[in-house]
């Protein structure tokens, strides 16, 4: 970090961790746009394509500015090693391409994204790569799922958008057992609320779109974990593939990753309370939010996250058409199944992010035809509470 003492805490970890000045002395984080960079001779050219020499090459795999990025998100989650990547989805492609092959075993939640959803059934499957979907919440599902050909443990907790939450730690010894790999995808909560690997997983998947970036604006991914896994496997294929970042989007995120911690606590805090206010409504069949009384896994949650995060999911009575009528009625929260920004936003699962995946699959997930998620923002939490009323009445 440059500046020494003791190891800092998470705070200025955000704000100082992966900064190399260049000679210049500048005190933000520079820009490099630059697609190559320039070597000394033949032979440190030589040195460089080898790896045999450490310093940077081409921007597709090495880039100051995307390394700054990637020293200070392994710096706040605890990681020996971390490759960004173009997408949160691109994050978790390299990670299965870098460590399947045809005939291994993926055992995932049943409760995770609907792009990831696709991607296990629709894209691994056709090189041979099988997927089991199991409860999440539940320990015993997973250890009944094992093969053989067992390799890799995919989980999301909080689950999008019923923010299930499962038990990191038994999932992670059954993974051991078995002989795979436990991946979490820590999107929603962040490590200002959640530290996976501290809990035992061995890879932390980010959607960096989301809250690393917090305002909206670019999209990028990462994957985090021990060296040997993620600088030995997934950055070589980064290096050959290219799902790479761009150093301007690595340039945005290292702005954001300086708010995190405030941020994460201002959504949660203005989350738990439009929660709790829905949860009251007359119109409102079930909240799904992880530190509400309510919550089936209230005190597990507790024990693995800080505070809550921003989602707030809940089944309105009468189906799509008292769900749409909600959405259409908002006049401050923004109709986009984005979620990750200062502004609230709002949307239909079962016709938006989960739309592609077949009906029996959504059934399975809990996904149903009311259903509605916001992803509480940094607004006025009785704008918020206006707002929804609307469309659901008072």
């Amino acid at each position: 970090m440059g500046d020494g003492g003791d190891h800092p805490d998470f705070d200025t970890l955000a704000v100082r961790a992966g900064v190399a000045r260049t000679q210049f002395h500048e005190h933000s984080e520079a820009l490099f746009l630059t697609s190559s960079f320039v070597f000394d001779n033949a032979a440190q050219a030589a040195a460089r394509f080898a790896g045999e020499e450490p310093g940077f090459v081409y921007s597709r795999f090495s880039n100051p500015t995307v390394t700054a990025f990637q020293d200070r998100l392994a710096a706040l989650e605890g990681a020996e090693a971390c490759v960004a990547t173009a997408s949160g989805m691109s994050a978790i492609l390299a990670c299965c391409m870098a460590l399947l092959k045809s005939g291994d075993h993926i055992v995932a939640s049943s409760s995770i994204f609907g792009a990831t959803v696709q991607l296990f059934t629709s894209v691994l499957s056709r090189f041979g790569v099988e997927t089991s979907f199991v409860a999440g919440a539940d320990p015993a599902a997973w250890r009944a799922a094992v093969r053989p050909g067992t390799r890799l443990f995919f989980l999301e907790t909080p689950s999008n958008p019923l923010t299930e939450v499962a038990d990191i730690g038994a999932i992670a010894e059954t993974a051991r057992r078995a002989g795979a790999l436990l991946a979490v995808d820590n999107c929603l909560c962040t490590p200002a609320l959640q530290l996976p690997l501290a809990l035992g997983a061995d890879l932390v998947i980010h959607s960096a779109t989301k809250y690393l970036d917090g305002q909206g604006r670019v999209l990028g991914g990462a994957v985090l974990g021990r060296s040997e896994i993620v600088t030995k496997a997934v950055f070589p294929f980064l290096r050959t593939a290219g799902p790479s970042l761009s150093p301007f989007n690595a340039w945005v995120f290292l702005k954001g990753l300086e708010t995190l911690r405030l941020r994460m606590e201002a959504h949660s805090a203005a989350a738990l309370e439009v929660a709790a206010w829905l949860e009251r409504h007359p119109r409102v069949e079930r909240v799904y939010y992880p530190f509400l009384e309510s919550h089936p896994q209230r005190a597990l949650a507790r024990r693995q996250q800080r505070a809550g995060g921003a989602i707030v999911s809940f089944d309105v009575k009468g189906g799509r058409e008292a769900a749409w009528r909600v959405i259409d009625a908002t006049r401050v929260i923004s109709i986009t199944a984005n979620l990750g920004d200062t502004k609230s936003t709002i949307t239909h699962p079962a016709t938006t992010t989960h739309g592609r995946i077949s009906a029996e699959a959504r059934a399975a997930a809990g996904i149903g035809e009311g259903l509605l998620r916001v992803a509480v923002g940094l607004e006025s939490v009785e704008d918020l509470k206006r707002d929804l009323a609307r469309g659901l009445g008072t």
